[in-house]
C-alpha cells in the first residue's frame, strides 16, 4: 500500500480558521479561508512567532483576503492587528505596506501597516458585531507587502502580549492546542528540508527500503531550485569516482537551465510527482520543524507545525537528516556549527581573510520584467534609499547578482535581509519607471515576478568528523571516504565594489570571484555531526569551512550529497549502527551503493546547462 502524502491540510484549515472564547476571538491570518491575492510566508516563523498574510503584489493591490468567524456574541469589540511597517529599518515616515481591516465588508478605521518598527500588535479601534456569524477581510491598498499575523477581538481593553515567549502560550491556549503534539508518527529516517538535497536523501533511502518522512515548509520541493525562489542547479553529475551518483538529481531536475525565469522552468511537478510515486516515503508540506527533543547525544523526536493550521506533529526515528540549508535540526540539538568566515590561520586556507569575521554570502530575491504592448503604471515608490541618475540599475531583471545581507545575520536578520531586496527592487524599478532620463525605454514594461522567498547561499555550518577546507580541494586530498563529487569552482560572493560606491554598507549587488578546481569527491565524513550521533546533513550546511563552501554549495552537488546520506541511512539501519558507525564498520557496503547507484527510471541526462567550469580530470 501507497504510504499517505500529506500535502494542504485542506480539511484542518476549514476547522480551525479561528479561536473563541466567551470574550475574544483569535484569528490567525495565515488561516484565513480564501486568502485573495494574499501569500503564506513562513520564512520568519522562528523569529517572530508565526507564519503570516503577505500582500506581494508588487505594486498592484492584491485581492481581499477573507474568513467567516462566529463570534461569541453580538456587541462592542476592541479590534488589534498584529503588523508592522517593514520599510521602517530605513525610512521614518509611513510605510507602503498599507492594508485595511474590513467587517461583514465595512471598513474599521485606519489604515494599517504603516507604522511600527517590529512586529507589534496594533489597535484598530472598536467595532460592534451586529451578526455573530461575520465576515472578516483584509483589504490591500497598495501590493507594497503588507503583511498580517493575526488579529484578535475582545471585549477587554488589553491586547496579546508581544514577548515571543508569551505570545507563543496565548496563541496556544486560544487556538486550543495541545502543549505538546497528540499526533505522533514513527519512521526510520526523517528528512527535515525539501530542497534538491532533502528530496533526493528520501527518495534514495526510500528505495533502499527505508520508510521516509519529507518534510518541508513549502507547498511545493525544490528550495531555491523551486518556481519560488528560481535558481538553476549548477555542477555536474556522473563524475567519477561514482558516476552512478546523480541518478536521482538526472531523475528531478529541470530539463531547461536560467535564473529568474517563467515558473514553469523549474518543474515543481516533476520533483512532485518522483517524491510521491516512492511508496516508501510520507511527505509534510507545508510543515516547518520547530523544536527538536534529545536524549544523550542522540535526536529522540523533531517537531514540527503546519504554517496555516497550526497543528503540530511529533516525528520520531533512528536516524535523522538535515537538509534545511540552515542547520536548523543541528542547531536545535546542539550540534557543534560554524557561521561566517574563518581566519587564514585557522585551517591555512590562502583564500581565507586574515582575521575572522561574520561575513557571509548574501540572499536573492531575483525578479523580471516583460514587454506589454500598452504603457503600464509604476506608482512612486521612495522609502529611504535614494536611486538616481548615476545610481540606478538600467535592467529589465535581476537575478543571482542582486544579493543583500552579506553584513548581516542570515539567520536573526533574514527578514530584514529580504525586506531590503524587495526594497530596492521596487525602488529601482520605481526611478526607472518615473524619473529615469530612460524612462521612454521602459513605459510598456511590467515588473511580472519578484520572489518573496528568498534565495539563501550561506548561514550555518554544521561540524562533521571532517571539515572541508580549501587546500583538500586544490591539494586534490583524496580520503577513504571520498564520496559525492564537486565540479565547481570555489565560488565565492563578495559586495559589487561599484555597488558600493554608491550605497556603502547597504549594498545589494554582488560579485563572484572564482578559483578553478580539479573535480573533487566530498569525504563522508562531512556528511554527518561529529557530536549528535545519529544526525546527517545534506546541502549547502554540511562540514566545509566558508572557502569550501563556496565549491559544493550548488545543487547538483547538493543533491548528489543527498543520494550518499539516503544511502549511508540505509546501511546505518540494516546494522543498527549510527552515522559514523557506517565510516568506521560499514564503508564498504556504502561505496557499493555508490557504485551502483540508486537510479530507478534509466532516465536521458536533459540537463547540459549550468555545469561549471573546472580544469578537468586530476592527471
Amino acid at each position: 500500500m501507497k504510504t499517505l502524502s500529506v500535502l494542504v491540510v485542506n480539511l484542518a484549515i476549514c476547522l480551525s480558521v479561528f479561536s473563541q472564547t466567551d470574550n475574544a476571538v483569535l484569528l490567525e491570518a495565515e488561516n484565513f479561508q480564501n486568502k485573495g491575492g494574499w501569500v503564506v510566508d513562513q520564512q520568519f516563523m522562528d523569529l517572530m512567532g508565526s507564519s503570516y498574510l503577505m500582500a506581494h503584489g508588487m505594486g498592484v493591490p492584491v485581492e481581499d483576503a477573507k474568513t467567516t468567524v462566529e463570534f461569541p456574541s453580538t456587541g462592542e469589540y476592541n479590534v488589534y492587528v498584529r503588523t508592522f511597517n517593514w520599510t521602517s529599518p530605513w525610512f521614518e515616515g509611513q510605510g507602503p505596506g498599507r492594508f485595511q481591516l474590513m467587517v461583514d465588508g465595512k471598513n474599521t478605521g485606519p489604515v494599517l501597516g504603516t507604522t511600527g518598527t517590529q512586529w507589534m500588535w496594533q489597535q484598530v479601534g472598536k467595532v460592534r458585531i451586529l451578526n455573530k456569524k461575520t465576515t472578516v477581510s483584509l483589504h490591500d491598498l497598495s501590493g507594497f507587502n503588507g503583511r498580517v499575523d493575526a488579529i484578535y477581538f475582545t471585549t477587554e481593553n488589553t491586547p496579546p502580549p508581544n514577548e515571543l515567549k508569551a505570545l507563543g502560550k496565548f496563541r496556544k491556549k486560544q487556538l486550543g492546542i495541545p502543549t505538546k503534539p497528540e499526533k505522533t508518527r514513527k519512521f526510520g529516517l526523517v528528512v527535515v528540508g525539501g530542497g534538491v538535497a532533502g528530496t533526493t536523501a528520501a527518495i534514495s533511502a526510500a528505495r533502499l527500503g527505508l520508510q521516509v518522512a519529507l518534510i518541508q515548509d513549502r507547498p511545493v520541493l525544490g528550495g531555491n531550485n523551486s518556481s519560488e525562489v528560481r535558481v538553476h542547479l549548477g555542477g555536474r553529475i556522473k563524475v567519477e569516482p561514482f558516476p552512478a551518483l546523480g541518478d536521482v538529481v538526472k531523475e528531478i531536475g529541470p530539463s531547461r537551465g536560467g535564473n529568474a525565469q517563467p515558473a514553469e522552468y523549474y518543474e515543481d511537478e516533476k520533483k512532485m510527482d518522483m517524491v510521491l510515486a516512492e511508496e516508501n516515503i510520507s511527505l509534510f508540506t507545508n510543515y516547518r520543524a520547530f523544536e527538536v527533543k534529545t536524549k544523550g547525544s542522540r535526536v529522540t523526536r523533531v517537531y514540527a507545525r503546519h504554517i496555516e493550521t497550526s497543528e503540530e506533529i511529533a516525528f520520531l526515528a533512528p536516524l535523522f537528516a538535515d537538509c534545511t540549508g540552515d542547520g536548523t535540526i543541528g542547531f536545535l540539538a546542539g550540534a557543534d556549527f560554524a557561521m561566517g568566515r574563518e581566519s587564514r590561520d585557522e585551517f591555512g586556507e590562502t583564500t581565507a581573510p586574515k582575521k575572522a569575521d561574520k561575513l557571509t554570502m548574501g540572499s536573492s530575491v531575483q525578479w523580471y520584467s516583460v514587454e506589454e504592448n500598452d504603457p503600464v503604471f509604476f506608482p512612486v515608490f521612495q522609502y529611504g534609499v535614494e536611486f538616481n541618475e548615476k545610481n540606478t540599475e538600467q535592467v529589465t531583471m535581476g537575478e543571482w547578482t542582486w544579493e543583500t545581507g552579506m553584513n548581516f545575520d542570515q539567520i536573526y536578520d533574514f527578514e530584514r535581509i529580504r525586506d531590503y531586496g524587495l526594497l530596492v527592487v521596487y525602488s529601482n524599478w520605481s526611478f526607472l519607471k518615473n524619473f529615469s532620463p530612460v524612462k521612454n525605454e521602459y513605459k510598456n514594461r511590467k515588473l511580472e515576478w519578484v520572489a518573496y522567498i528568498a534565495g539563501k547561499r550561506e548561514s550555518r555550518r554544521l561540524m562533521g568528523d571532517h571539515i572541508l577546507t580549501e587546500q583538500d580541494v586544490t591539494d586534490y586530498m583524496v580520503y577513504l571516504d571520498a564520496s559525492a563529487p564537486t565540479t565547481w569552482t570555489i565560488d565565492l560572493h563578495y559586495p559589487d565594489p561599484k555597488n558600493t560606491e554608491h550605497f556603502p554598507g547597504m549594498e545589494f549587488k554582488s560579485i563572484a570571484v572564482h578559483k578553478k578546481i580539479h573535480p573533487y569527491p566530498i569525504p563522508y565524513r562531512c556528511l554527518y555531526s561529529r557530536n549528535v550521533d545519529n544526525l546527517f546533513m545534506a546541502g549547502r550546511n554540511i562540514s566545509v569551512t566558508h572557502v569550501a563552501l563556496g565549491t559544493i554549495r550548488v545543487m547538483r552537488t547538493t543533491g548528489m550529497m543527498g543520494e550518499v546520506v539516503g544511502m549511508a541511512a540505509s546501511v546505518a539501519a540494516k546494522h543498527s549502527t549510527t552515522p559514523r558507525g557506517v565510516y568506521e564498520e560499514h564503508l564498504g557496503e556504502l561505496k557499493a551503493l555508490m557504485e551502483k547507484g540508486v537510479g530507478k527510471y534509466n532516465a536521458e541526462n536533459m540537463q547540459n546547462y549550468n555545469e561549471g567550469s573546472t580544469l578537468g580530470p586530476k592527471e
